[in-house]
């Protein structure tokens, strides 16, 4: 079906945009009865045609682009060389193609799919309503291209209410989800049915690489651990005490399990509770390199103030605690915290601790988690790296 735009609509879609929004598009009845994630074409009033989309009639972002083509056929052959292309680039620049995020929605050209790939074992989220009708399909490929024994979906995110979409978390093929991530030879075990989100957090595979760097024979702060990636990979950089914190007992004992995998319980130990209340606590102690990496403060645009507040109180209390000379290393996931704002938080939250330092590196994700050079809002993750005098 071929939908049309609104009088005076097109700009964003020429200049390269992939999605097109509610009011862009010249709704009609018939349009809105559509079943959500139907393929459609779009053409301007100029009759203009801009290509093969996915369209959902209830959601905000009404359309995204599958492909510049209008006539292309989106068949399984169509989805294969998507996907195909989509491993070839991790091949190139990841370290571990069989232990990182496979597919990143847009930028690899397939609206609102995540695929993480942990050895034999892949776990998707569909966030999109065509993703979602596309679901077998895509488990079928990426198990016949890579061999894999079981492909999970974890379909529980807070994108797939936006799409009108129900929960759910179920095996779509294989009998058993549980596996490993492995990074720089480190292993952590992965319940994809218990965990948060697809089971790990690859976004931060190149800062963990940075402060593991720093960390033989140092004493590391780990707060808002998860499963203890950052301190875990410092413990096996040679660090010679790490304590991990977080306010999840399942995810600290998980991040226990980890060490013990790994021979490195001896130097690591856990403690539960609020991360705020904790960094308080530990006023009087220093590390030589302190770790937080929070969940989202700013979850929305409404939150965004609240956020930022509570990022420059987190640098504050963490400040506190490092050692003169030691490393600070501080992140943020949230998309409404724009990065300069963000950082001056950061910079007050040390001016606060009354410690002065320096910038040594500011950085997002890794390769694995492209960006779509139209969509600079999906570059969420960012991260600094400072040393404090």
């Amino acid at each position: 079906m071929t939908l049309r735009l609104s009088a005076g609509q097109g700009r964003r879609l020429r200049a390269g945009a992939p999605w097109v929004f509610s009011n862009e598009i010249a709704m009609r009845p018939e349009y809105r009865r559509l079943q959500p994630g139907t393929i459609v074409r779009l053409e301007g009033e100029d009759n203009a045609r801009h290509g093969a989309f996915m369209f959902n009639p209830h959601s905000l972002i009404a359309a995204r682009r599958l492909d510049r083509d209008p006539d292309a056929a989106l068949d399984d052959s169509w989805l294969r060389r998507r996907l195909e292309a989509a491993v070839s680039l991790r091949e190139r620049v990841v370290p571990d193609a069989h232990h990182c995020r496979l597919i990143h929605a847009e930028a690899d050209g397939l609206p609102g799919l995540i695929v993480d790939r942990y050895g034999d074992v892949a776990v998707l989220q569909a966030n999109t309503a065509g993703i979602d009708l596309w679901q077998e399909r895509i488990a079928a490929a990426l198990a016949d291209m890579l061999g894999l024994r079981a492909v999970m979906a974890r379909n529980d995110s807070a994108a797939r209410r936006q799409e009108g979409l129900e929960d759910s978390v179920r095996l779509l093929i294989g009998t058993d989800a549980k596996a490993e991530a492995v990074e720089a030879g480190v292993r952590f075990p992965v319940d994809p049915l218990g965990g948060q989100k697809t089971g790990f957090f690859y976004d931060q595979r190149p800062n963990r690489d940075l402060v593991a760097g720093l960390a033989k024979g140092a004493r590391v702060l780990d707060v808002f651990c998860h499963t203890g990636g950052f301190g875990l990979r410092c413990a096996a950089a040679g660090a010679t005490e790490v304590t991990l914190v977080d306010s999840s007992q399942p995810a600290l004992d998980a991040a226990m399990v980890a060490a013990e995998m790994n021979g490195l319980a001896g130097r690591v130990r856990t403690r539960r509770g609020d991360a705020f209340d904790v960094l308080a606590d530990l006023a009087g102690e220093r590390f030589d390199i302190v770790v937080t990496d929070p969940p989202a403060f700013a979850k929305s645009k409404k939150d965004a103030e609240a956020g930022l507040r509570a990022y420059g109180r987190l640098a504050r209390l963490a400040a506190a605690v490092v050692a003169p000379g030691g490393f600070l290393f501080t992140a943020s996931c949230s998309h409404h915290a724009p990065l300069d704002a963000w950082a001056a938080q950061i910079a007050l939250g040390l001016s606060r601790a009354r410690r002065d330092g320096r910038v040594l590196h500011t950085g997002g994700a890794g390769p694995d988690h492209p960006v779509h050079p139209h969509l600079p809002e999906t570059a969420y993750i960012k991260g600094q790296l400072l040393q404090l005098d």
